[in-house]
């Protein structure tokens, strides 16, 4: 059985995708976020990367290894400074954020901004993967930090 995107797509708001992009999991330190989620829970491991401009570095586990979507991110800073260190410091690992997929990442941060929720983020911006990413603030959210994600632009993806 594999995931195909037509039958979530249908009859949704336009922009959205319908389902869980990933779960965002604060760690202080990767390579002990890897021995739990990758070696003990046995999540495979798509791809590690650094994203410079959040200063963090990141491990993509899948969720589904039949080919469904939906990872498990795991955030690990790269130094003291940043989102990322920042929450360590304050609350310490755990859970950062949800992201939901979009189709289109700049639509759905327009009917957030229309509906009143307070947002982070103005307008889309790269993130992990190439993807355009934008977050709502967790005041507005029930105190989930909500990332909406979306392909990258195209011509863009790494």
């Amino acid at each position: 059985m594999s995931f195909d995107p037509a039958n979530v797509l249908s009859g949704l708001p336009a922009g959205t995708a319908g389902h869980l992009d990933h779960i965002g999991v604060a760690v202080a330190d990767l390579d002990q976020g890897l021995a739990l989620y990758r070696d003990l829970l046995g999540l495979e491991l798509e791809r590690i990367e650094e994203v410079p401009q959040e200063n963090v570095r990141v491990a993509f586990l899948k969720l589904d290894r039949r080919g469904g979507p939906g990872h498990l991110e795991l955030l690990a800073p790269l130094s003291d400074q940043g989102a990322i260190a920042a929450f360590l410091a304050k609350r310490g690992p755990g859970l950062h954020h949800l992201a939901v997929a979009a189709t289109d990442v700049a639509a759905v941060l327009e009917r957030c901004r229309a509906g009143g929720f307070q947002l982070i983020d103005e307008a889309p911006r790269p993130g992990a993967g190439g993807k355009l990413v934008a977050f709502v603030h967790p005041r507005a959210t029930g105190g989930v930090l909500l990332e909406i994600c979306g392909p990258a632009p195209a011509g863009d993806a790494p």
